[in-house]
C-alpha cells in the first residue's frame, strides 16, 4: 500500500519523517521521491535492512538518515538525531519481504532454516530457546495469544513431545501432523499462524507497539501524520486502542453527553478508518492480503488550557 501511505503523509508540512520500521527503503524511497518536502530518519533493528537501505538511497543525501535501534526508542532516537520538526511517523509492521526469503533467519515455515526469528541478531531471545525450553503451557499461550491458534493446546504438546527440534522444516512438519485434517485443508499453510505467533513473541512485537504509537503522536508537530499498516489482528487491536485514545483524550464519557472529564484529544483520525489492499495489489503482491491500514493528523494544542 505504498501509493496509500503516501496520500496519508503527503499533507503534512515540510520536515522529518520517521520511518520507523524502514526495513528495505520502499517505503522511505516512495515518500521522497513523491514529497520533496520531506527528510526521513529510517529506524530499524535488523543491521542487514539499514545496510540495504543505505545502499538504496545513497542518492538522496542528507534527506536520509538511519539508526540502528527497535521503534520503541523512536523519541530518543528523534532527540539524538535532531531530526525536528517532526511531521509524519510510518510504521510498516511484522516482517519484510527480506527477511522472510532469506532461510538463515528462520522466519519462514516453507524453508529449512534454524530455529531463529531474530530481527536483531544481537537478541538473546531465539525462536529455539521458546521450542525447545518453555513450557507446554507457555508455547500455547504464545500460539493462542500471538497467532490466534484454535489448536494452541494440541500443536504445544506435540511440540514438546517431539524435542529436540531442530530446524524450521522440522516444526512445519510437527504442526502439520498435530492439527486436524480436515482443518489442514483450508486456510493456508497448517504452521503460518505458529511462526507467527513465535515470531511475534521473539521480538515482542506486540508489547512494544502500543507506547511506540503514544511516542510517535508525542513527537509530531501540529498537522503532521502518522501511517500504520499492520497485518495481524493482535497488531490492528493495538493500534486501533492507541489511536482512539489519543482521538478522544481518554475520554470515557456517555456519548450522549458532554464531555465532562476534561479529556484533551490530540489526534484527528483520516478517514476511511481503515484501509485494505486493492484486490490488484494482493494478486501482484499475495503477502499484503492482510494489510491494513489506519492514519491520523497531530491535532494543535496551543490553545488548549493545561
Amino acid at each position: 500500500m505504498v501509493d496509500e501511505v503516501v496520500a496519508a503523509l503527503a499533507p503534512a508540512p515540510a520536515g522529518w519523517v520517521v520511518d520507523a520500521t524502514v526495513g528495505g527503503g520502499g517505503h522511505a524511497s516512495a515518500v521522497l521521491t513523491g514529497c520533496p518536502q520531506f527528510s526521513v530518519l529510517g529506524l530499524d533493528q535488523d543491521p542487514d535492512a539499514l545496510a540495504a537501505t543505505r545502499q538504496r538511497l545513497a542518492s538522496q543525501g542528507d534527506r536520509i538518515r538511519l539508526r540502528h535501534c527497535r521503534f520503541d526508542q523512536l523519541a530518543e532516537a528523534v532527540a539524538d538525531e535532531r531530526t525536528e520538526p517532526v511531521v509524519g511517523v510510518l510504521f510498516d509492521l511484522g516482517v519484510s519481504s527480506p527477511q522472510f526469503d532469506r532461510p538463515e533467519r528462520g522466519f519462514s515455515y516453507r524453508s529449512e532454516g534454524p530455529l531463529d526469528m531474530r530481527m536483531d541478531p544481537g537478541a538473546t531471545l531465539t525462536a529455539d530457546e521458546i521450542v525447545n525450553h518453555w513450557s507446554e503451557r507457555e508455547i500455547a499461550r504464545v500460539l493462542r495469544v500471538n497467532g490466534d491458534e484454535r489448536h494452541a493446546t494440541r500443536i504445544a504438546r506435540s511440540i514438546v513431545a517431539n524435542r529436540p527440534i531442530t530446524s524450521t522444516a522440522m516444526l512445519a512438519e510437527i504442526v502439520r501432523g498435530a492439527i486436524p485434517a480436515a482443518t489442514r485443508r483450508h486456510g493456508g499453510h497448517p504452521a503460518k499462524r505458529t511462526f507467527q505467533a513465535l515470531r511475534i513473541e521473539v521480538n515482542d512485537e506486540l508489547g512494544i507497539l502500543g507506547d511506540s504509537i503514544d511516542q510517535a503522536i508525542a513527537a509530531l508537530v501540529p498537522g503532521g501524520r502518522i501511517a500504520v499498516l499492520s497485518y495481524h489482528s493482535g497488531e490492528d487491536r493495538i493500534v486501533k486502542q492507541r489511536f482512539r485514545h489519543a482521538s478522544t483524550g481518554g475520554c470515557e464519557c456517555p456519548s450522549d453527553l458532554p464531555c465532562g472529564c476534561g479529556a484533551v484529544a490530540s489526534l484527528r483520525l483520516l478517514r476511511p478508518a481503515d484501509q485494505t489492499p486493492s484486490a490488484s495489489e494482493i494478486a501482484r503482491n499475495p503477502r499484503a492480503g492482510s494489510a491494513r491500514l489506519r492514519a491520523g493528523e497531530k491535532l494543535d494544542l496551543s490553545g488548549v488550557a493545561a
